[in-house]
């Protein structure tokens, strides 16, 4: 068994302790989804006309109704329709995209269908803009996009201010019931490793800290991952992905880990920005076909939104594992215990013991494999103390150091408990790679499969 040891990366804030409840988990059940998809509504535009005349299917020639069944084929138990803006979309989203949910949701009733866009973020790039189910849903959507989408006004960058996704999220997080927002494919334009384009940590950190409730977390994973030039369609060869996954969540100690040690609760999914699937000439996959966000809940939106509120999810590519157990409890009194977006107060003395049980499903993926699980990781972040930042370490377990039960495979980690506080995540794959590796163009993206667990916070009780 490998331990890394990295160097400090930011100290740790405090936050309240939030332990999850084991009787809050009746019904519940992994729900594998995908918040990233678009459709025939993600128009293209005839600019020769004033205002520009939308063109229907201009960047992906899929129904709402086609996407949702193809979703359901795949495993997935729900979705978001995340349709692209531009100027004056907001009218399409009321005229036609609205429409074609109403529809896709009655053609395919079992798949739960979340009314959504992919939001053009002012100064930035995009995210994912997850609406709750309810009698306004339509107008609170069309609301946001026409009033603060970067995209949405006819006079180009008027919008292109940082001020204005900040009263985005104060208007949203005013809400009754407040959408959630994940950013999207957070290091595309970068042009190197910790070079930064148009989403920078900073801005990760303004937008969670406008609104914790909302903006909850990013892409681990992006789509477009059949790409054969540019996996995820990160172009740069100085800032690919690894492994599938963005720098920013690849790196162990990099941005995901400073902003969780700063005691954020900041989640990573996966998903699989359909536009045009590689079958049909293009360089995607559909919804579930490759990338899978699995949240721990109830078949219920409602639940699923909770779920993704709290972090009770994992991340994961061609269906290499579809259950996960994450938990972390005090070695001498197991009852005590908490999971995935959950916190455990311990004694700055005690030992923790983290236990990890993953299971592989039990049919093939959709590349026709069984994946083989090759090694899992455990890494935990903590504060360095005097250091300027928290230490990262990483515990690496080989096919000969877990038990196997079936389906399930199971291991544990006896630590002490970090001095100041911290975290837990999980990873693994089917790969030897000791870190996952730059992804390089032509490469298979089947033969590089991983996943990525949501983290279980360790606070430390008071004197």
């Amino acid at each position: 068994m490998l331990i890394l040891r990295l160097l400090p990366i930011v100290a740790l804030i405090a936050w309240p302790c939030v332990v999850q409840a084991s009787d809050r988990d009746d019904g519940r059940s992994w729900q594998a989804g995908d918040h990233h998809v678009h459709s025939e509504w993600s128009v293209d535009w005839d600019r020769s006309t004033s205002p520009p005349t939308p063109i229907r299917g201009g960047d992906s020639p899929y129904t709402r109704t086609r996407n949702a069944q193809q979703a359901l084929a795949h495993g997935l138990t729900w979705m978001v329709h995340t349709d692209h803006g531009g100027p004056g979309h907001s009218r399409v989203t009321h005229d036609h995209a609205w429409p074609a949910l109403l529809e896709a949701r009655r053609e395919v009733p079992a798949l739960i269908q979340f009314n959504g866009m992919e939001f053009d973020v002012p100064a930035a790039e995009h995210a994912s803009l997850i609406i709750a189910p309810g009698a306004d849903e339509r107008d609170q959507l069309v609301t946001i996009e026409r009033e603060y989408g970067r995209s949405e006004p006819l006079e180009p960058d008027t919008r292109d201010d940082g001020k204005w996704m900040l009263a985005a999220l104060a208007h949203i997080r005013a809400l009754p019931s407040p959408p959630l927002m994940l950013i999207n494919h957070p290091s595309r334009t970068a042009t190197g490793i910790g070079q930064w384009g148009e989403v920078e940590p900073a801005e990760l950190r303004a937008w969670h800290d406008a609104a914790p409730r909302v903006l909850v977390g990013m892409e681990g994973a992006p789509g477009h991952q059949a790409a054969p030039a540019h996996r995820g369609l990160y172009r740069n060869a100085g800032a690919p992905t690894f492994g599938g996954f963005d720098q920013m969540t690849a790196q162990v100690g990099g941005v995901w880990d400073t902003m969780l040690a700063e005691g954020r609760r900041f989640w990573i999914t996966a998903t699989s920005d359909s536009h045009v699937n590689v079958r049909d000439g293009g360089r995607d996959f559909d919804p579930g076909q490759y990338s899978k966000t699995y949240v721990w809940a109830r078949h219920e939106a409602g639940d699923i939104l909770d779920g993704m509120r709290e972090g009770r999810m994992f991340a994961v590519t061609g269906d290499l594992i579809d259950a996960m157990e994450l938990t972390v409890r005090v070695a001498d009194k197991p009852n005590q215990s908490a999971g995935m977006g959950g916190a455990l107060v311990l004694s700055a003395e005690a030992t923790m013991r983290v236990e990890l049980r993953i299971r592989q499903p039990a049919q093939p993926n959709f590349n026709g494999q069984r994946p083989v699980l090759d090694h899992v990781e455990l890494i935990v972040g903590s504060r360095g103390g005097d250091r300027p930042g928290p230490r990262m370490e990483a515990k690496r377990f080989g096919r000969d150091a877990w038990k196997s039960e079936g389906e399930w495979k199971s291991l544990s980690w006896e630590l002490p408990v970090p001095r100041h506080g911290g975290f837990v995540r999980a990873r693994g794959s089917t790969t030897s790679e000791v870190v996952p590796l730059a992804d390089s163009p032509g490469e298979d993206p089947w033969q590089d499969l991983w996943f990525y667990s949501n983290p279980v916070f360790v606070e430390i009780a008071a004197p």
